[in-house]
């Protein structure tokens, strides 16, 4: 196609003009002292010309891939200098003047661009480094964990599994075991973490692996193969054990590590055990469980993993346990009550490694290994675009992706409205990363319902809101030691990164379209089913509206939601939560999806657990119900109103049974008739750390310093100044005709003066001082206010003032009335 230039492409390799100048900057800096070619993506090694591409298109490698990567539309190409324009040209010549570039006519570019058919498209290639994360050669990006915390070197990797039968709950029998309590002295500790930072300390700084120096062994020697003592292990992503005594041959106590930098919240559990053998009936207690109620008293059972049901039967978490018993500690140490839990369990194998959880474990690898391959499918990555929402504390990434499909006009991309959707602010409720995951597995398919929700919406989702928390295995805070969800308002950018700026990001989404819905993913640990918790509306225009979504969710999903289980009342001590702080923004449907650690109660699936495929399917559920919520056709959306005003009546008469409601029942505030969200027993917020409130303090006292300056003194035009000043002027005036004689005005003393008159007088008076003092001022003022002085108000607006309302004033011997709004009429 460009026969000239064959023979030249052969003898000749030239460098990108980035890369060349970047090369040249870092040199002169001192941040680079290497060879050109140690460059990584030198063209003097990265890049060769294909000569039998009859578009001569540039292919090179980045890490180990062969061929370029492309734009994700595969409709651009490299531009050739041949096919540039002379302005185009003038500017390459500029920078060949800075010695930038080589003084070749051959300049090849990775950055402008044009289209398959040759048509010019002068703009700039989107920034691969800046907004690609993953590489599809290189490692993940390792988690950062806090400086005290010990991390083991090995991989944790579980398959997925769906148990073939339902898993039931377990029936309690009424003669279950309470074991005493022994504790280190009447045990031996085979497992402790060393040291556990509290709320007497603070997170300071992070580094990739945490804690320097050589990973201590901390479970216990065995003496030989016949030592059956078990080998404990949580220092891997995700984990929490503090530590486990052995107070007998097949027994143990586990106490669980409490939220880093707190004293509290000790829910989740996740652990490794090792040497186990199969014959033998063990005993697990764990002793510091702070919530007084728990799914695990009506059947709900631990999740157990076994390595080599997974090698040999690709067998994945399964529910175990017998002999399920949740009691209180009766060792009463003088602090807060603790609660224990106690099951029995049976080894499939000898010498297995094993693990034991909460729930099905969710970590921040798992999700960037899904986002990965969504980056690298090259369908997904077209409507699916992966953006950094902000850093948390310890520098792990919170992603954010915005999932459309592109609008044909500009017209079309500004009618779509917004959907909000987020996970794992809580980072020991991992079934809020299994509904995310749901949902993404629907919304990036082929399906046409996906596809038609990708051209009718925006989709904002944040997957994991907090990363540092899932990483080091906390139950529900941060590293501040505070609950994320009860700081949507902060105004501490710093401190709680990640709320802050999904609350900014919504905020602006806000300014720019309508966000339909916002929903937060969680967990919870006291009721099962999954159900929703909103937020009553006060304006009678969409009186009831807020629950239409969750009415058609429960008729899509009825073995797994539950319609009455949901509340939407708001409380005072929920004020910080997502849901309400963007319900107060605006968002009207704003939800948080709470779903059970344990199963369902309703339909088919009653006295089940959930499965990680009952959850995902909860994400389809959400997408379709947006889709009838949606409908044109409002039948459906007008059915589901009625069906509300019919079952909130029988609800207020089942309230109020003693009271005739006829005709006035739709006046009675819901929040009336609903009780408090039982919720989890840590609703109420810690306030902040003490290393906190000083910044607090300082930043709340500049906005109150700002807020009164602003009001002392708010900027006034030249109008305003002078409408403020002859204001001042008549009401002296007005005090000095109060001292003047009745004569002059030809009128009896004590008589009032008509307020057409006063204004009159005053500004006669007041015109004849302003020449006198400015001559030159009063004359090109008093013209003005001469013609707006003749002017009078129309009869209608003028005022029917009484007498009564404005008594005389009385002072020495006159007494006038005082007209206070005379001013109004004189200057309108």
């Amino acid at each position: 196609m460009f026969p000239a230039l064959e023979t030249e492409l052969k003898q000749k390799i030239l460098p990108d003009p980035y890369e060349d100048f970047m090369y040249h900057h870092l040199q002169y800096y001192g941040y680079f002292k290497a060879q050109r070619g140690s460059l990584p993506n030198s063209a003097t090694h990265q890049h060769v010309w294909k000569n039998n591409n009859p578009r001569y298109l540039l292919s090179g490698s980045l890490g180990k891939r062969d061929d370029l990567i492309l734009d994700p539309l595969q409709k651009e190409k490299r531009l050739w200098p041949s096919c540039l324009s002379s302005a185009v040209h003038r500017q390459m010549e500029a920078v060949n003047r800075d010695s930038l570039m080589l003084s070749s006519p051959l300049l090849k570019s990775r950055q402008l661009l044009h289209d398959e058919f040759g048509k010019v498209n002068l703009r700039l290639r989107e920034p691969r480094g800046l907004f690609a994360f993953f590489s599809g050669s290189g490692p993940l990006q390792a988690p950062r964990w806090p400086v005290e915390c010990e991390v083991i070197k090995e991989n944790i990797h579980h398959i997925e599994w769906v148990p073939p039968q339902p898993e039931h709950f377990y029936q309690p029998t009424g003669s279950e075991k309470i074991p005493e309590i022994v504790g280190e002295e009447g045990g031996t500790v085979v497992y402790q973490l060393d040291s556990v930072p509290t709320e007497d300390s603070y997170f300071t700084r992070s580094r990739v692996g945490g804690k320097r120096g050589v990973i201590k062994e901390l479970a216990v020697t065995l003496q030989g193969p016949e030592d059956n003592t078990l080998l404990f292990e949580s220092r891997f992503e995700s984990g929490n054990l503090q530590k486990a005594v052995r107070v007998d041959t097949y027994t143990y106590e586990l106490t669980l590590r409490t939220d880093l930098y707190t004293r509290k919240h000790t829910q989740w559990f996740y652990f490794r055990v090792q040497n186990t053998r199969k014959d033998a009936t063990y005993r697990f207690t764990i002793v510091n469980l702070l919530k007084p109620k728990s799914l695990y008293t009506v059947g709900m059972k631990p999740l157990f993993y076994s390595q080599l049901d997974a090698k040999t039967h690709s067998i994945g978490w399964r529910r175990e346990g017998d002999e399920i018993k949740y009691y209180r500690n009766n060792s009463d140490d003088g602090q807060q009550p603790l609660y224990c839990l106690t099951w029995t369990i049976q080894f499939p194998h000898d010498q297995d490694t094993c693990f034991f959880a909460h729930f099905y474990p969710y970590t921040y690898t798992d999700l960037q290994c899904y986002l990965l391959s969504v980056t690298n499918n090259p369908v997904q990555s077209q409507f699916c675009k992966l953006r950094t929402l902000c850093q948390s504390l310890a520098g792990n990434t919170v992603y954010l992706l915005t999932i459309t499909n592109p609008a044909r006009t500009p017209q079309e991309a500004a009618a779509k409205k917004a959907v909000v959707l987020s996970a794992r602010v809580h980072p020991g409720e991992s079934n809020g990363s299994w509904i995310m995951k749901g949902f993404l597995d629907f919304i990036l398919s082929k399906s046409p319902d996906a596809q038609l929700l990708r051209d009718t919406f925006i989709f904002k989702v944040v997957p994991m809101l907090n990363p540092d928390g899932v990483i080091v295995g906390n139950y529900r805070c941060s590293l501040a030691g505070r609950d994320l969800n009860r700081h949507y308002k902060t105004i501490l950018k710093e401190s709680f990164p990640c709320v802050w700026h999904t609350r900014n990001m919504i905020k602006r989404l806000l300014e720019e379209r309508e966000v339909l819905l916002y929903c937060d993913f969680h967990g919870h640990s006291r009721k099962n089913n999954i159900f929703l918790y909103g937020c009553n509306n006060n304006d009678r225009k969409f009186w009831l509206h807020e629950r239409v979504f969750p009415l058609m969710l429960s008729k899509n999903a009825p073995d797994k939601f539950s319609f009455h289980s949901c509340n939407f009342k708001v409380q005072k001590c929920k004020e910080g939560t997502g849901r309400v702080v963007m319900w107060r923004m605006g968002i009207l449907n704003s939800y948080t999806m709470e779903s059970t650690f344990g199963g369902s109660t309703l339909g088919n699936k009653r006295d089940t657990h959930f499965t990680t495929e009952d959850l995902k399917s909860l994400g389809y559920h959400v997408c379709d119900t947006l889709l009838d919520f949606c409908d044109p056709d409002r039948t459906k959306f007008m059915q589901c109103l009625a069906e509300l005003k019919a079952l909130l009546q029988q609800e207020i008469h089942k309230k109020f049974k003693d009271t005739d409601l006829e005709g006035s029942w739709s006046d009675i505030s819901l929040s009336d008739i609903e009780s408090s969200t039982s919720g989890s027993d840590s609703s109420l917020s810690d306030g902040l750390p003490v290393h906190l409130l000083n910044i607090a303090n300082e930043l709340n006292q500049k906005k109150k310093k700002m807020y009164k300056k602003k009001k002392r003194k708010p900027l006034q035009s030249r109008k305003q100044r002078n409408i403020q000043y002859q204001k001042n002027k008549l009401m002296q005036e007005s005090e000095l005709t109060e001292e003047a004689p009745s004569q002059a005005n030809g009128r009896d003393r004590g008589t009032s003066l008509d307020p057409s008159e006063m204004t009159t007088l005053m500004l006669t008076k007041n015109k004849e001082r302003m020449q006198r003092e400015k001559p030159g001022f009063a004359v090109s003022c008093s013209l003005k206010r001469s013609t707006n002085s003749s002017q009078e108000p129309a009869p209608d607006m003028k005022p029917n003032w009484s007498r009564n309302r404005y008594p005389a004033t009385k002072r020495g011997h006159t007494a006038t009335v005082a007209y206070p709004s005379l001013h109004i009429y004189t200057y309108p």
